[in-house]
């Protein structure tokens, strides 16, 4: 499992020309990575072909356009629990205490939440510990898939597996307001700018008292507060 968390990751990253240079590579690793079912395996080198296969402009503007300019597509987690809420930056510090404490230091331009870096930090964990963790962003992970496959996007594939890999299922609740969410247009840049323009994220908080465990992050994850009109589900309260 921690091989395909490391693909994945790299999968879902910012395409670059050194990405597509190793095409060949990521596919030899996907091929051999345990845990995989064929299906997931072929879903996962499609991908693979997929981005290799573009002109490395056109793979990064289209990257750009789904996850960037797309704030109901973001690959940051928190993003769809708590928005702008202030919570948010408290869910930061302790999901980078979390990472601190088994030894994993991120740039500081990264954001915690950024998806292809939580699950590099799952991939270094036990695959029972990694599975639970990933599955409590389980209502993220199907509802971007649905977006995606909506989209017909390739990048569906990705969080097709990563859902497999998770433990337990979606909470249909949480999946259900998400989903009633409206999405972005990408296309629309005034109201993109519009949406965008928030206060930036704070750090603050004492992160060694607020520690980060699963427990904590499950109801970080659970949160959702994307909507100011939207009720907290009263599991989170």
């Amino acid at each position: 499992m921690q091989t395909a968390l490391k693909i994945i990751s790299l999968l879902l990253s910012y395409p670059s020309a050194d990405l597509q240079a190793a095409t060949q590579d990521v596919k030899t690793s996907i091929a051999g990575a345990d845990g995989l079912t064929e299906t997931q395996k072929r879903l996962l080198e499609r991908l693979a072909d997929d981005i290799g296969g573009l002109d490395l402009y056109d793979a990064q503007e289209r990257y750009v356009f789904l996850f960037d300019r797309t704030r109901s597509l973001s690959l940051h987690l928190f993003e769809h629990v708590h928005g702008e809420s202030r919570d948010r930056g408290q869910a930061m510090v302790d999901l980078l205490a979390m990472y601190e404490a088994d030894g994993l230091l991120i740039d500081a331009k990264e954001m915690p939440d950024y998806l292809p870096l939580f699950l590099e930090y799952l991939s270094i964990k036990p695959d029972a510990e990694a599975a639970e963790l990933l599955g409590q962003t389980g209502h993220i992970l199907k509802v971007l898939r649905e977006r995606l496959k909506k989209r017909q996007s390739v990048y569906a594939n990705a969080f097709a597996v990563l859902e497999a890999l998770a433990s337990g299922e979606a909470d249909p609740k949480l999946v259900r307001e998400l989903l009633e969410t409206p999405e972005d247009d990408p296309a629309d840049l005034e109201a993109l700018d519009r949406i965008w323009e928030e206060e930036a994220v704070t750090f603050a908080g004492n992160a060694g008292e607020n520690a980060c465990g699963p427990d904590r992050l499950q109801r970080q994850m659970r949160a959702h507060q994307r909507r100011p009109d939207a009720p907290a589900p009263a599991s989170n309260l």
